[in-house]
């Protein structure tokens, strides 16, 4: 069993390229069947975006991701994945009514 607060301190790597993406900022969840869809991640790896800096999100689809070790995360992330926000009220998301 892992918790959200292990994953958070993972480092998360591009297995394309090498490249540190950041850490875990927040998980999109299936809410009919509970399963995890995705990861989202920022670029800079800062939580929410702090000092105001813009950022890039980064979304992980759960099959992409390739391993997940005792301290990274290795990931295949296609560039279509990857979205610009300035802050993170510009993200939309659909809830459950």
């Amino acid at each position: 069993m892992m918790k959200i607060s292990d994953l958070q301190a993972k480092d998360i790597v591009n297995m394309e390229n090498g490249k540190r993406l950041g850490h875990l900022t927040d998980l999109d969840i299936n809410l009919q069947t509970g399963e995890i869809e995705a990861m989202v991640i920022n670029g800079t790896g800062k939580m929410m975006g702090l000092f105001g800096r813009e950022e890039q999100e980064v979304i992980i689809p759960w099959k992409n991701i390739i391993k997940i070790g005792s301290d990274v995360i290795l990931v295949e992330v296609p560039e279509g994945f990857r979205r610009p926000f300035t802050n993170m009220s510009q993200r939309t998301t659909t809830r459950r009514r």
